[in-house]
């Protein structure tokens, strides 16, 4: 049975989901002791090398500057990506991947609502219904005013302002333009601000095990950045974003088998309301 535009958008958001998790994990790592911007630079090195291998086997050779109109909206979606990363990173190294991961959450009903102002896309009362309910299951994790919610989280919902922008920027490319064009761009410009940072910052001598889990985090990050840029191109955005939240769950289950750090009762309870309206966001439009 052939599947639909939104439920291939659904996998591709559920892999997208687990390959940076995974990359988040490696780098949280990694970071304890070396500095975080040297390793943002080696893994974007390896990154973007193995990108363009990958466009040379895919495509034989690779546009790397598009038409005028293109590169406007490449630049920004560009940005964004730097941005969002910068400030995402910075949250992780003072939060557990879990709690940041919480916050992530508010993407679903900031990226549906913005595609309906922004995009003129039509959002069903039943998927915005859905959306808001999760959002409510958001807040119970996020907990504002509690003592949890600091500096650090409100860069985690910085880092969201900007993966929105990123997110919604990618549905203007045109079907030409290939996905591990927007995909390489981003992995330059995250290496780039790497290497601009750690001009000031030095260039401490990497140990083999420090090497190894910033390559394991740049395989991670390869296929996150393809499958986030393949997710924006098929179905319908307010539907696909609210699946969002499987990273929550791969963040909790690497916290728990890695760290052995386990989430409060609010927390699992906030979750569980995400994922179950996520599941009735598919079982609708499977049905429809």
């Amino acid at each position: 049975m052939a599947l639909s535009d939104n439920v291939r958008g659904v996998l591709y958001m559920n892999a997208s989901m687990l390959a940076f998790t995974v990359n988040d994990t490696f780098i949280q790592s990694v970071t304890k002791t070396m500095p975080l911007f040297q390793a943002i630079a080696v893994r974007g090195m390896l990154t973007t090398v193995a990108l363009l291998m990958i466009a040379r086997l895919m495509h034989g050779s690779i546009t790397l500057w598009p038409n005028p109109s293109a590169r406007r909206i490449l630049a920004l979606r560009t940005f964004a990506e730097i941005a969002s990363t910068a400030l995402f990173l910075l949250a992780l190294m003072h939060m557990p991947l879990a709690n940041l991961s919480a916050i992530m959450q508010c993407l679903p009903l900031a990226v549906t609502l913005f595609a309906a102002v922004f995009l003129g896309e039509r959002v069903g009362g039943r998927r915005l219904l859905a959306v808001l309910i999760g959002f409510v299951g958001v807040m119970l994790i996020i907990q504002p005013g509690a003592d949890s919610f600091n500096r650090w989280s409100l860069m985690g919902l910085a880092s969201v302002a900007f993966i929105v922008l990123r997110d919604l920027s990618t549905r203007k490319f045109s079907a030409d333009i290939l996905s591990v064009t927007v995909a390489l761009w981003a992995s330059i410009g995250v290496t780039a601000m790497g290497f601009v940072v750690t001009a000031f910052q030095g260039w401490p001598p990497m140990t083999l095990t420090q090497f190894a889990l910033v390559f394991a985090a740049s395989i991670a990050l390869i296929a996150g950045y393809m499958f986030a840029v393949m997710v924006m191109r098929v179905g319908d955005v307010s539907f696909v974003a609210p699946f969002r939240y499987t990273s929550l769950l791969w963040a909790i289950v690497f916290g728990l088998v890695l760290y052995g750090t386990f989430p409060d009762s609010w927390t699992l309870i906030g979750s569980a309301i995400v994922v179950v309206t996520g599941i009735y966001s598919l079982w609708t439009e499977r049905s429809r």
